[in-house]
């Protein structure tokens, strides 16, 4: 089944590296969906992608950076519907009624939406029956609207030659950095600086006080196509359509929780030990925060301090073992820890005060990233 991404509405640093990832990952094409950005933002992202790469872009705005820049597709929608002149490249088209699939055939594909409730917009129903679906010739019909990777077998079986996704298609089961946070305010700079993951973290707060919170993050994190965690909440993860949860050692247990989340969310578990790391992974946890790399403020009742070297001797434990999935440092890291904690051999690091703390949190987002990566 043919895969598109469309790009989130704002931008984010390491956009185009994302980018040229799914599409040598076997991704389809990219759509460059970006409906309040200027000609000049859309042309610097452009600029920052491979020529080997461009063919498999469509724009959804300012058709004619696609001509300048040998874009291999535009997206016809209310704001842009015609495509430019004497364009010998792809056109694609959005569709929302089985009509205008119809009316719209003669193009080279379309996308229907929505097929499922949108995720990335709250309301957004689905608006089709399975029964209507099926009886419609579906060739070249890309479905669009709540569609993640776990319900291809689903898009395929109604019909659909492909699958369009938003936000879902930036996420991933592991990042190199998490945000726990406890506040919405700075975090749309630590997203714009590249962060991808965010866990919501608010032990004191009652579970309307929670689930306020939860509301302003939720939207941020989907236009910016970021994985959102709740720490410990199992209770609100579906309710508030929160990507998984982490379960500190004193919650519940991983199994619990998968009865409760079903399959597909993301479960991660806290450990300080081999034994812990050992338990978490028998019960198919997802990923592992392991810690504390040193005294940290942000939490209370710490486990004793890892340090460096006990980072080395856990992660050997875990190649020996053939314990693949993955671990995340956490717990008092500074900006000149990054490099040698990588190098102990943890898939990632887990950051709070280090951001929130920080005068420019974009700034100090990318350079962790940066650090990590080079």
């Amino acid at each position: 089944m043919k895969l598109i991404a469309i790009t989130t509405p704002n931008f984010w640093h390491g956009e185009d590296l994302a980018i040229c990832r799914l599409l040598d990952s076997g991704w389809t094409r990219v759509h460059i969906r970006k409906p309040s950005a200027n000609k000049y933002q859309i042309e610097e992202l452009i600029g920052k992608i491979p020529e080997k790469y461009r063919q498999s872009l469509s724009l959804h705005d300012h058709f004619d950076l696609a001509i300048k820049y040998g874009i291999g597709g535009v997206h016809l929608n209310q704001r842009n519907p015609l495509p430019p002149t004497d364009w010998t490249g792809l056109i694609s088209r959005s569709c929302h009624s089985i009509e205008e699939t119809i009316q719209h055939s003669h193009l080279d594909y379309v996308t229907l939406s929505p097929i499922f409730d949108s995720i990335s917009k709250p309301g957004y129903k689905s608006r089709f029956s399975a029964e209507e679906l099926k009886r419609t010739d579906l060739n070249n019909v890309y479905a669009l609207g709540g569609v993640t990777l776990s319900r291809l077998k689903e898009i395929k079986e109604l019909g659909f030659s492909g699958a369009a996704m938003l936000s879902e298609a930036w996420k991933t089961k592991m990042e190199i950095l998490q945000l726990i946070t406890h506040t919405d305010c700075g975090l749309e700079d630590a997203l714009r600086g590249g962060c991808r993951w965010v866990q919501l973290r608010m032990k004191e707060a009652s579970d309307s006080e929670f689930a306020e919170m939860a509301k302003k993050i939720l939207p941020l994190c989907r236009n910016y196509g970021a994985t959102l965690i709740f720490d410990d909440r199992v209770n609100l993860v579906n309710e508030l359509g929160a990507d998984g949860v982490h379960l500190g050692k004193k919650d519940m247990t991983v199994t619990e929780a998968r009865k409760i989340l079903g399959p597909n969310k993301i479960i991660g578990a806290t450990a300080n030990t081999e034994e812990d790391i050992w338990n978490a992974y028998k019960l198919g946890a997802d990923y592992i925060g392991l810690g504390p790399f040193r005294f940290t403020t942000t939490k209370k009742g710490l486990s004793p301090i890892l340090g460096l070297e006990g980072y080395k001797r856990i992660m050997s434990y875990c190649k020996s073992q053939d314990i693949t999935i993955p671990v995340v440092a956490i717990g008092g890291i500074r900006l000149d820890d990054i490099k040698n904690l990588r190098q102990s051999g943890v898939d990632g690091v887990a950051i709070s005060g280090l951001i929130l703390n920080s005068k420019d949190k974009e700034l100090t987002t990318k350079s962790i990233i940066d650090i990590w990566k080079n």
